[in-house]
């Protein structure tokens, strides 16, 4: 059984969620660059609903609402009572859909998704940890057309995906008009090969801001730079 998830300001509860609490959703949930001007957030395949309680939280100065999508009934029922729980219940809501059948009556500032991303490798027999981990339930070209359908014209898409996928979703984007317009690449400690990159996604090409993240240094310690990113959010920093 999985226990609660506490964070700093809110805590998770997971027993339902077909995947639970990670270090994927935590970074972009904290690199995604929200300023004021994101008046209205989406979190695309909310899962627990960690991502949009993480916006929630940093728009708390402007009072941004921050809504979720998610396909999958279980993790939807940890998401609302999540969100229920925080302190930003009034500016959180969830709609039980899929996003390719979303359709707001309002455009969105910033959308936020940690989607699936397992293309060809082989299937759970669990359908909710399939639905959430492959693309069967969204493909990139359905992510990306998703995003440019709902994103106002200076809005911006951030994902975390693994770093062999940046290529896909990049074309996939660009099919879609969004173009990549900042990627940082994270590995494990200094010496490993990078194994996850988040992206931001606009609808004005311009050169991609490249930068790289180290969440280990050596001694199995948490490195400054992954501190300083999550210290707002993780108890032990």
């Amino acid at each position: 059984m999985s226990r609660d998830f506490t964070f700093k300001r809110f805590s998770v509860s997971q027993m339902r969620s077909a995947m639970k609490v990670g270090t994927d959703g935590v970074l972009l949930g904290a690199w995604a660059r929200i300023s004021p001007e994101h008046r209205r957030i989406l979190d695309v395949g909310t899962g627990t609903g960690l991502i949009a309680l993480m916006a929630a939280q940093r728009t708390e100065a402007w009072g941004a609402e921050v809504v979720a999508v998610e396909i999958d009934a279980p993790s939807a029922e940890d998401a609302r009572e999540n969100f229920s729980r925080s302190e930003w219940a009034e500016r959180l809501s969830l709609v039980e859909c899929a996003v390719q059948e979303f359709c707001p009556d309002e455009k969105f500032d910033h959308i936020i998704s940690n989607p699936p991303y397992f293309v060809d490798s082989l299937l759970s027999p669990d359908a909710s940890r399939t639905a959430a981990r492959h693309t069967t339930s969204l493909s990139f070209d359905e992510l990306a057309r998703s995003a440019a359908r709902l994103l106002n014209p200076k809005g911006a898409l951030s994902l975390v995906l693994p770093y062999d996928a940046v290529g896909d979703i990049t074309l996939a984007a660009a099919r879609a008009g969004l173009f990549l317009v900042r990627r940082e690449d994270v590995r494990s400690k200094q010496t490993s090969a990078p194994l996850r990159s988040l992206l931001e996604f606009g609808f004005e090409p311009r050169p991609t801001e490249r930068t790289a993240l180290t969440i280990h240094i050596s001694g199995g310690d948490y490195s400054e730079e992954y501190r300083t990113l999550t210290k707002d959010f993780y108890l032990k920093f």
